[in-house]
C-alpha cells in the first residue's frame, strides 16, 4: 500500500507546526530566562527539563498510542498532547519565579513529548514498504519541519528584537495554538497494515538486547548528548561573542537550510550509503563540528560553515535513526521504538548535557561546552561503527 499525497499532507503540516514552536523556544527561551535574572547553572537546568520529561513521557505516549485500538487512535491522542501544550503554554504569562518557570515548561515538555513520536509512528505505518521505509518520501515531509523551524528562528529573532524578550510568551501561545489547530486534521491511520509490517512477535527489551542495536542507541545517545552543546548553549554563547539576535536567529538558520536540502534530496544520498554508514559519518561530522566551534568560534566564516554541517551532523543521523528503527520495531512495536528513540537519544542525554554542560560552562567558559561536546562526538563514532560492524555481520 502506497499513500497518497493527499494523505500525506497533514503530516507535513503538523511537522511545520511543531518545528516552528521549537524554532522559537530552543533558541531564545534561555534569554528569555536570563532577562528573568536566572544564573547560566539555573538556565541548563530548566532547559534540561525538556529532557528530563523526555525519559518517560514519549514511552507512556507511544504505548498508549500501540495500545489503544491497536494504534488506531494515534492521531486522537495527537490531539490531546498538543491541547494539553497550549494550556501549559499559557502558564509562561503568569510564571517569573524560578520554581514556578520550572513547573510551567515542565507541564509544557509532558505535553509536546508524545507529539513527535506519535506522529512518526502513524506516518512511518503510512510509509511503509516491502522494502522498508520509503527513505525519500520521508524526507521531503520531514523537511517542512525544518522549514517551520527555520522560518520560525528568524521571524521570532526580528520580533523579540523589536518588541523585547519579553514577548516571548505571547509567541509561545501563539504558535502552541497553531500546533493544536493542525492536530486535528491528521487523519487516522489506514485500516490495513502492510504485511511486511505485521505485528512482531519479540517484545521491546527482546529486540534491546540485540548488540547491533543496543551500540545503535549508545552511538545515538552520544551524538545527541554532543548536540546538547549547541541546543542550549549556543544563544548564550554567540550573545556572549557580541551577536545581536537576529545575527542568532541567522546563524541557527544556517544550520536548519542545510538540513532541509539534505532532507529534501535524501533518497539520493541514502542510495549511496545505508543508514548504518550515516550514522557513523554523522557522529565524526559532529566532532569536527563542535571542535571548531570550540577553538575558533570567533570567526564569523568558522561558524558559518559549522552550522552548515547540521545537514549531516542532525539531517543524516535523524533519518538515519527513523529508518533503522522502523527496520528494528516493526508492527505493533512502531510507536514504542519512536518512543525509545526519542528516550534514549534525546531525553537521558538532553538531561546530562544540560547539567553538565551549565557547569562546565560556569567554570570553564562556553568554548570549554564546545570542545567537551567534540570529544563526545570521538566517543559516539566509536559505538557507530561498533553497531555498523555488528549489524554487516549478523546479516
Amino acid at each position: 500500500m502506497t499513500a497518497s499525497a493527499g494523505s500525506l499532507a497533514p503530516f507535513g503540516a503538523l511537522s511545520f507546526a511543531y518545528f516552528a514552536t521549537i524554532g522559537l523556544f530552543n533558541p531564545y527561551a534561555p534569554l528569555w530566562f536570563q532577562s528573568l535574572g536566572f544564573s547560566t547553572l539555573a538556565i541548563g537546568a530548566i532547559a534540561s527539563l525538556q529532557s528530563w520529561t523526555r525519559v518517560f513521557a514519549p514511552y507512556a505516549w507511544s504505548w498508549t498510542g500501540d495500545h489503544w485500538g491497536h494504534g488506531a487512535r494515534r492521531h486522537v491522542l495527537l490531539r490531546i498532547a498538543t491541547g494539553a501544550a497550549l494550556v501549559g503554554a499559557l502558564g509562561l504569562f503568569v510564571a517569573r519565579e524560578y520554581a514556578a518557570v520550572s513547573v510551567v515548561v515542565m507541564l509544557v515538555f509532558l505535553a509536546n513529548g508524545g507529539i513527535v513520536p506519535l506522529a512518526e509512528a502513524a506516518l512511518s505505518q503510512r510509509l511503509a514498504t516491502a522494502q522498508g521505509l520509503d527513505v525519500g518520501r520521508y524526507g521531503r515531509i520531514r523537511a517542512w519541519g525544518s522549514i517551520g523551524f527555520i522560518l520560525s528562528v528568524v521571524a521570532s529573532g526580528a520580533a523579540l528584537q523589536w518588541l523585547g524578550i519579553g514577548a516571548l510568551p505571547w509567541l509561545a501561545v501563539l504558535l502552541c495554538g497553531a500546533l493544536a489547530a493542525v492536530a486535528w486534521v491528521v487523519p487516522a491511520p489506514p485500516a490495513t497494515t502492510p504485511p511486511s509490517q505485521a505485528a512482531a512477535a519479540t517484545g521491546v527489551w527482546d529486540v534491546l538486547r540485540r548488540p547491533a542495536v543496543a551500540w545503535f542507541f549508545a552511538g545515538t545517545f552520544l551524538t545527541v548528548l554532543a548536540h546538547t552543546s549547541l541546543y542550549v548553549f549556543l544563544s548564550l554563547y554567540l550573545v556572549d561573542l557580541g551577536y545581536g539576535k537576529t545575527a542568532v536567529g541567522a546563524l541557527w538558520a544556517v544550520s536548519v537550510a542545510a538540513e532541509i536540502v539534505f532532507f529534501w534530496t535524501q533518497a539520493h544520498w541514502f542510495s549511496r550509503w545505508n543508514a548504518a554508514t550515516w550514522l557513523v559519518i554523522a557522529a565524526g561530522a559532529t566532532a569536527l563540528r563542535f571542535a571548531a566551534m570550540a577553538l575558533w568560534g570567533g570567526s564569523t566564516t568558522v561558524l558559518v560553515l559549522a552550522q552548515s554541517l547540521h545537514a549531516v551532523t542532525f539531517g543524516a543521523h535523524h533519518a538515519a535513526c527513523i529508518a533503522t528503527v522502523d527496520r528494528h520495531f516493526a508492527g505493533r512495536l512502531r510507536g514504542r521504538g519512536q518512543a525509545l528513540y526519542a528516550t534514549l537519544g534525546y531525553g537521558a542525554s538532553g538531561v546530562l548535557g544540560g547539567v553538565a554542560g551549565g557547569a562546565i560552562s560556569q567554570r570553564w567558559g562556553f568554548p570549554a561546552v564546545f570542545g567537551a561536546a567534540a570529544a563526545v562526538g570521538l566517543a559516539a563514532c566509536a559505538c557507530c561503527w561498533r553497531s555498523r560492524r555488528l549489524g554487516a555481520a549478523a546479516a
